[in-house]
């Protein structure tokens, strides 16, 4: 549990400085900086699709060396580096540069920080334990809303000053990681990096391939089809906002409606996560990606601003059923000795959906309006709802 607590505290903190600066991002290229919404998406889109390339590889670095704290303490300092970035852009390509940066790290940290957490959960309770992580995640990302609601109000609409103060957090997330006490992984005897200091003593003694697709459980590799299918209708999340400003609200009102997402989702994550302990992951999934669909829907059918309150919301529902609980469930199936890679390869294929995703979005709202990416979106999540049904049912060969 300490090693989840500490992996939920750099989360949280790590969450407060992106979520300063994300929601205010969108605002910031097309107000400020003179970028197209088609900008937006494929600044988003590039960032998200490039980054998440590695974190298969470092899914399968991380089984290989036996070791996930290093890299997951290198994924997290490069989310400082982009703040930096961000701070100093004066342009829309110094914007996508620093995106880049950033999401380079989360590339890096994410499948070693998830096995991380996988191999330090009680059997049993391991939703439990993704649903606390995700939980402490999303009350940091709410944090960071607050703050940037807070900052962009005092410094009258200075969006510099906002990036400014958010690298104080992401410094103070990185810090957090070092108290983690990892294990050696693999098979040998040999004792403990963290009690002995000799960090050689944690690398198992046999190769590691990047991943072997036909030991596979035939569930899985259906599974991370319907997913990576799904994120190509599931665009960034920039686009919800960009479409909060279409229907009238100010810069300050749209992070309050990305606030309201955050809040429901930090509500969800942990309930959720025990939940499908009890019940099961696909019931929690398929009712998720639904959700995801009628949400999408309901930005494409919209007209008054007011609505937008209620589908934030559900929006946050969808995304607590859903990412700690995938993690959760690729965890389960996955091969031990292969976890963090399989862990990796989910994160890369959701990831690089987003590339196609954003520039498809950008391109139908710059064409069609902004309501056609959102039925695009909408009919993908229902889609992907009937697809999980179908490979996740219990009695399937």
């Amino acid at each position: 549990m300490f090693n989840i607590i500490m992996a939920g505290l750099t989360s949280l903190f790590t969450d407060i400085s992106t979520e300063m600066v994300y929601p205010l991002l969108p605002m910031f290229l097309t107000t400020t900086l003179g970028a197209t919404p088609a900008i937006v998406g494929i600044i988003e889109g590039i960032a998200e699709s490039v980054a998440s390339i590695l974190k298969v590889f470092s899914g399968a670095l991380s089984d290989k060396l036996g070791r996930r704290k290093p890299l997951a303490i290198g994924g997290y300092s490069l989310s400082v580096l982009g703040k930096i970035l961000l701070f100093l852009a004066g342009s829309w390509p110094v914007v996508l540069i620093g995106r880049v940066v950033d999401r380079l790290g989360k590339g890096i940290r994410t499948a070693p920080r998830d096995a991380l957490i996988a191999e330090s959960s009680e059997e049993g309770k391991r939703g439990a334990a993704f649903g606390l992580h995700r939980f402490m995640d999303t009350f940091g990302a709410s944090a960071g809303i607050i703050l940037a609601y807070y900052f962009l109000t005092a410094y009258k609409g200075d969006y510099k000053s906002v990036f400014l103060y958010s690298i104080v957090p992401a410094v103070l997330g990185v810090a957090f990681l070092f108290f983690v006490q990892e294990r050696a992984q693999g098979r040998s005897s040999e004792p403990s990096a963290a009690r002995t200091g000799d960090f050689s003593a944690a690398r198992p003694r046999r190769h590691v391939n990047l991943l072997d697709w036909s030991k596979l459980d035939p569930r899985l590799k259906s599974f991370l089809l319907v997913v990576f299918l799904f994120t190509l209708g599931n665009s960034s999340n920039q686009f919800l906002l960009l479409r909060a400003g279409n229907l009238g609200f100010e810069p300050a009102a749209v992070i309050l409606l990305y606030l309201t997402y955050n809040l429901v989702y930090t509500l969800v994550s942990y309930p959720a996560g025990r939940l499908s302990d009890r019940i099961g992951r696909r019931t929690l999934l398929v009712l998720g990606y639904l959700a995801y669909g009628i949400v999408y829907l309901g930005f494409a059918l919209a007209t008054k601003a007011s609505t937008l309150w209620y589908l934030f919301a559900a929006y946050g529902i969808y995304i607590g059923f859903t990412e700690g609980v995938e993690k959760a469930l690729v965890a389960d199936i996955a091969p031990p000795d292969q976890r963090a890679t399989v862990i990796g390869l989910h994160a890369t294929l959701v990831g690089i959906g987003l590339l196609p995703a954003s520039a498809l979005a950008g391109f139908l709202w710059n064409t069609l309006g902004p309501r056609a990416p959102f039925f695009f979106g909408g009919a993908t999540g229902v889609a992907a709802a009937l697809g999980l049904s179908w490979v996740l049912r219990e009695n399937r060969p």
